[in-house]
């Protein structure tokens, strides 16, 4: 037996799976003008009008029914909702679930319930064990890609694995949720000093930075000034604020502790070596591109795919800006993994979120963002301020370039 067609379903049917599907492309990382194009094109799979109005703590999604008199069936729905967590696994399966629904191969009342299923699954003890791990592996990972001593690396890999059970803790605690990121700030800052002071010189400012690094709003910025060329200005604004913010919390956290270590007389030791041989890099951009795709939650059959662009945009970068420049290799790593995941959604009829946020995440400017505020605030120096801000806004501009000419170059077949 023909299952009916999603749109013969009633009008308050439609609207309530519509309006699963945003809160559920929301919470898992999807930026305003993505969540819009979905939402829009789901509606019109399912004949209805919808206009959205989305921003990085809520959304408005306005509906009527056009087989209807104008003004008899306008309904509104309002949405508070927090900052979405990238979570590729869960975007992936609401996709499918998406397309089964639309295709009419799955009942709208059994999509319904498919998504809302999604929010029952919570990760195993191992899951969260990983999760918590991946925050020490990757600072590991991009200590190493800095070519830092091993000592360095040793060091931001346990304050990493610290931070990790720090998230795991305020994500159930409302109350330390507002402090999470100076809390995070102030215990990177602690440890490295107490190593610096009391076992062995290292990099201090670069040590920090590498184990906040997954903390650090890169992607955030670059997605905020994404959604501003494209228009969405209050999504664009609060996001890039919101991203503003976390830096600060994270540099005011850091200077507590520098401040702390001052005033019981603790001197570290600060050096600027960067020792390490080839091998070390290569071995550490695979460490930290597995501990992406952890910190992602991508599935397993998709970690190899998300290693790979995590690896390619990287190489990429690196290549090209040693030729070209590097705001040139920027723009064209952005380019060319915003066309690979596009190529990506049309050929497997996925997200191309999988290749597409791996690809740019070892590019964003979340690292050069808090180095600046450090520097201005240890300085004292407005001029030192400025020059680090201006070079977070090149890797801002050249990575917004390359997102908006790769969608010219191979557009999207789906806004995810």
């Amino acid at each position: 037996m023909d299952r009916p067609s999603p749109h013969t379903y009633g009008y308050a049917a439609r609207i309530a799976f519509v309006v699963e599907l945003a809160e559920h492309l929301h919470a898992y990382g999807t930026t305003a003008q993505r969540l819009e194009g979905a939402v829009t094109d789901v509606c019109e799979q399912l004949q209805l009008q919808c206009e959205p109005w989305v921003n990085p703590t809520g959304m408005v999604l306005a509906f009527n029914d056009p087989h209807r008199p104008p003004g008899d069936s306008d309904t509104t729905r309002v949405i508070r909702a927090a900052p979405g967590d990238l979570d590729l696994s869960k975007l992936s399966e609401v996709d499918r679930i998406t397309e089964e629904v639309v295709a009419g191969r799955l009942d709208l009342s059994e999509g319904h319930a498919a998504l809302l299923a999604l929010d029952l699954r919570r990760p195993d003890w191992r899951g969260r064990l990983f999760h918590v791990l991946a925050y020490g592996t990757v600072a590991a990972g991009i200590a190493g890609l800095w070519r830092l001593p091993w000592l360095d690396i040793a060091t931001a890999s346990a304050i990493g694995v610290l931070l990790g059970q720090l998230d795991a803790v305020t994500r159930r605690s409302a109350r330390m949720r507002e402090s999470a990121d100076a809390l995070a700030g102030m215990i990177a800052g602690l440890v490295a000093i107490a190593v610096a002071g009391y076992v062995a010189p290292l990099n201090l400012n670069t040590v920090i930075i590498a184990s906040l690094i997954v903390m650090l709003p890169g992607m955030a910025l670059t997605n905020a000034v994404n959604e501003l060329t494209s228009q969405h200005l209050v999504s664009g604004t609060v996001r890039f604020a919101g991203a503003l913010t976390t830096v600060m919390k994270l540099t005011v956290g850091t200077m507590i502790a520098l401040t702390a270590a001052q005033l019981v007389g603790v001197e570290p030791q600060v050096r600027a070596w960067r020792p390490q041989p080839d091998w070390v890099e290569w071995a550490a951009m695979l460490v930290a591109a597995f501990s992406f795709a952890v910190l992602f939650r991508a599935t397993r059959r998709d970690y190899p795919l998300v290693m790979a662009a995590a690896i390619g945009g990287y190489l990429i970068s690196r290549y090209v800006g040693l030729a070209l420049g590097a705001s040139v290799g920027l723009f064209a790593s952005a380019l060319l993994v915003t066309a690979a995941g596009n190529g990506y959604a049309r050929w497997a009829n996925r997200p191309g979120a999988v290749i597409r946020v791996p690809g740019i995440i070892m590019l964003v400017p979340g690292s050069a963002s808090l180095r600046g505020l450090m520097s201005l605030f240890q300085q004292q120096d407005v001029a030192v301020g400025q020059a680090a801000m201006l070079g977070v806004f090149n890797i801002i501009l050249a990575l917004v370039a390359g997102l908006m000419f790769g969608n010219l170059l191979l557009p999207a077949r789906k806004s995810l």
